[in-house]
Order: C-alpha cells, then sequence, then structure tokens
C-alpha cells in the first residue's frame, strides 16, 4: 500500500484532470467547509466600527463637499452658469427653476455629487496604489 501511495503516477490519477472545459471524474471529492448564516459578525451584514472615520470615508466626503462647493458657488459649471470656450462662466437662463438664491438646482446637485464621487475614487484608488492607505 504504502508502495502505490508513493508513485508518482498513484497521485497523479487522484488529482482532477482538465479537458477544455469539461473535468475528468476524480476518484477524490473534495467537502466544502460549511458556511454559517445568522448574526455571528463574521458574515458580510457584520459591523465594522472604524468606518466613519476612515481614511476612504474622509477622502469621499471631502472631494464630494468640494465639489458642490464649488458648483453651488460659482466656481465650476452649473445648469445656469455655462462655461465658454475660455474656460469662464457667464451667466445663461436655463429655464429649471429652484428656491436657491443661486439657482442652484437638484440637477446642478446630483451632477456635482457624482462628479465630486468620481474625483473621490480616483484619489481613493491612487492612494491605494501607492500603498498610503
Amino acid at each position: 500500500m504504502a508502495a502505490k501511495l508513493a508513485s508518482p503516477a498513484a497521485a497523479m490519477t487522484a488529482l482532477p484532470h482538465f479537458s477544455g472545459l469539461k473535468a475528468l471524474p476524480s476518484s477524490r471529492v473534495a467537502m466544502l467547509p460549511k458556511i454559517r448564516r445568522g448574526g455571528d459578525g463574521g458574515g458580510a451584514l457584520g459591523a465594522r466600527c472604524g468606518y466613519i472615520g476612515s481614511p476612504t470615508n474622509l477622502i469621499m466626503v471631502t472631494c464630494t463637499t468640494l465639489m458642490l462647493f464649488a458648483g453651488r458657488f460659482g466656481l465650476a459649471p452649473s445648469a445656469n452658469r455655462k462655461a465658454t470656450a475660455g474656460l469662464r462662466l457667464e451667466a445663461r437662463d436655463s429655464g429649471l427653476q429652484s428656491g436657491d438664491p443661486a439657482g442652484f438646482t437638484l440637477a446642478d446637485t446630483l451632477a456635482c455629487g457624482s462628479v465630486g464621487h468620481i474625483l473621490g475614487v480616483g484619489v481613493v484608488l491612487g492612494l491605494k496604489n501607492l500603498g498610503v492607505i
């Protein structure tokens, strides 16, 4: 029995062999570990208490806030301020109504928030690639 297990040919027959997309049958079947569901805190529903102050969260909040600030106070193009070829912002009537004194509309909020998230994801991925966070 020991000689049979020690031979390389016997070891090769116990391993699964693949031919294209179909696997040849093997004499050994791997058993998957049982996955426990519930409130044990180790699954996908487990709470991570350090999330609020995490570097990723702070970067995303900062980038989104700065972009919304830039859009609201006229530092970025919006529905009521278009950019010219010289990158100057000039006022125009877009027809969109809002109760904001500066004319910041829902479309501006969604656009600036989206651009802020895009910038934040770029910063986070860049810093993760550098190994800083």
